[in-house]
């Protein structure tokens, strides 16, 4: 067996053991989710899931590949998972069911939990599994870390600046009784209309660069396009929006702020 075909299968070992630990951590939120009475608990399994991919991916890769790249890789991607993850366990804590998983569960033609398994836990677990696809091939690169590497760093600090500032203001502004059905529309929040995606976008292609300076991760770009997507056209920004367009003041507001990527108000 050659090294790429050993480093192939290895990476095929991998995607199979992380396949099993996502199926095991959603399985713990499944038993979670019906003690609590609600489903939206995944929020939280959703940023810890690529952490435990990442970590399961950097033991499993000891002595294979490049160590900096892929603790630098495992290190970006538990900070970034698990700070989304307590950020969301804190903003929900006392809250009931979330308005999207009410909506989309009031659908099931019979049992809710099997709807819920294959409308919800199944096709999250499928798209950490895939969209962490980079973190996961990269290990087993034994290519240095280089200045594109370096640029992919930068990008994912821009992101994580992004969103946990976003978040922090958003989280104060709501804190606040005076700003009761009123929009968000100061800080960040008044450059573009979803800090946070736009964060979370940058963070995966910023991981994506660090990965893919090394080949055959660069493959792997599906994983960053189709985090993008979620966000913009998915389940982030669109559904967001369609909530928010009854709300005083968000027409207005959605005129002059960018719906997306960053950009001075208009006037």
């Amino acid at each position: 067996m050659t090294a790429a075909e050993g480093a192939g299968a290895m990476v095929a070992v991998n995607l199979g053991v992380s396949a099993l630990a996502v199926a095991a951590l959603l399985a713990a939120t499944l038993a979670v989710a019906l003690r609590l009475g609600r489903h939206s608990v995944i929020d939280v399994a959703w940023g810890a899931g690529f952490a435990l991919v990442a970590a399961v991916t950097a033991v499993l890769s000891a002595g294979h590949g490049d160590p900096a790249r892929t603790w630098l890789l495992c290190a970006l991607t538990a900070v970034w998972g698990l700070r989304l993850a307590a950020h969301i366990a804190v903003r929900s804590r006392g809250e009931g069911e979330d308005p999207r998983y009410r909506a989309l569960l009031a659908k099931a033609p019979g049992d809710r939990t099997a709807y819920a398994l294959r409308v919800v836990y199944l096709p999250q677990g499928l798209l950490i599994w895939l969209i962490s696809l980079p973190v996961q091939v990269a290990a087993y690169s034994a290519a240095p870390l280089g200045p594109v590497a370096a640029a992919g760093a930068a990008v994912w600090a821009v992101g994580m600046l992004f969103e946990a500032v976003g978040d922090a203001q958003l989280a104060r502004f709501k804190a606040d009784p005076a700003n009761r059905g009123r929009i968000m529309d100061r800080g960040l929040w008044a450059w573009t209309r979803h800090p946070n995606y736009f964060g979370d976008a940058c963070v995966w292609w910023g991981l994506f660069l660090v990965a893919a300076e090394a080949w055959p991760a660069v493959l792997t770009v599906p994983a960053p396009v189709v985090m993008t997507l979620l966000l913009t056209v998915g389940s982030g920004k669109r559904l967001l929006e369609a909530r928010m367009a009854d709300r005083p003041g968000w027409s207005e507001y959605a005129r002059r702020t960018s719906g997306f990527v960053p950009l001075p108000p208009r006037r």
